[in-house]
């Protein structure tokens, strides 16, 4: 399970920093489903995603916080619907499958999370 949790966290982390680092004009061009967002929103989505990966990695290295990883999955399950949204809206059924499995494993390591809390 903690390999999953490293492999969402660098995923997000990566996508994250690449829509706060690149103009969105350079993103336009590699993402249409951004075109219709200006560019604080993208950059928000992409703070979001960072703040995310950040909630799920340095809890299970450092083995302090470990609250931190369910909320920040949970937190990933609610921008892959999101996402799922935009993408049905824009008939992008490709990108809606990976983004489906992204907010499913996200949800996995949330429930995983919840349930290493209570017990």
């Amino acid at each position: 399970m903690y390999i999953l949790t490293y492999v969402l966290a660098a995923i997000f982390l990566m996508s994250g920093l690449m829509k706060l680092i690149q103009p969105k004009s350079k993103l336009d061009a590699k993402m249409a489903t951004l075109k219709g967002f200006s560019s604080w929103q993208v950059k928000a989505i992409g703070a979001l995603e960072v703040l995310a990966a950040l909630g799920l990695a340095p809890p299970l290295i450092f083995d302090t916080g470990l609250n931190l990883v369910p909320v920040a999955a949970t937190g990933l399950v609610l921008l892959m619907i999101g996402a799922l949204i935009t993408h049905a809206r824009l008939k992008e059924f490709p990108v809606m499958a990976i983004t489906a499995v992204l907010g499913a494993l996200s949800m996995w390591v949330a429930i995983w999370g919840y349930s290493d809390l209570i017990t």
